[in-house]
């Protein structure tokens, strides 16, 4: 079973891609050629893959969560252009508030 002309372009209008007619036969043969490569992968006998969401072994990078001592509230407020007592000011960006 190879693609169609005419079910590339139904792809590329779905992508919103605008595909000329030298485009539109790269892509139909381009398209062609993975789904034969699909066909050649649907081949391999995976009956003893477990399933899996990652090929690797994916590990937690990030440090435990330690409370420490930060900058303070008035230094960090200090070059703002615009603060309160306990944060930035910004102008609304959905509306008046």
């Amino acid at each position: 079973m190879s693609i169609s002309s005419s079910e590339v372009e139904k792809v590329s209008l779905l992508a919103r891609l605008r595909l000329s007619p030298d485009e539109l036969a790269r892509m139909t043969a381009e398209m062609g050629q993975i789904l034969q490569y699909m066909r050649l992968l649907e081949q391999a006998n995976t009956d003893e893959v477990q399933p899996m969401a990652h090929p690797v072994a994916i590990t937690d990078v990030f440090r435990d969560d330690q409370a420490r001592p930060s900058l303070p509230r008035e230094l960090a407020l200090a070059n703002a252009p615009h603060h309160d007592d306990e944060c930035y000011r910004v102008p609304a960006v959905l509306g008046e508030t």
